[in-house]
């Protein structure tokens, strides 16, 4: 399923128009970008946990060369399906 085709379902379950439905999902969209760039969790439930995971800077070696590299601190978005999503699948 792509964008277009969720707009389409959205709008469809919500018995609104394709523009509301784009609306809402650009809007919750950004919303959960907000709240995740200020470090927060983001709790859907009944869906599931999305969170900003820090990796540690760490030592790696370039396949190429051999050499040894230094690999710096990252951040990662996590997300971890609500059991009711599980079961689903």
């Amino acid at each position: 399923m792509n964008k277009n085709q969720l707009i389409c379902a959205i709008a469809s379950k919500a018995d609104c128009s394709n523009e509301i439905a784009t609306a809402c999902y650009d809007a919750m969209l950004e919303s959960i970008m907000e709240a995740m760039k200020a470090g927060d969790k983001v709790a859907l439930p009944g869906f599931g946990t999305f969170e900003v995971k820090t990796r540690a800077a760490r030592m790696g070696v370039n396949p190429a060369t051999g050499e040894k590299i230094e690999i710096a601190e990252s951040k990662a978005i996590n997300f971890k399906a609500a059991k009711s999503t599980k079961d689903v699948l």
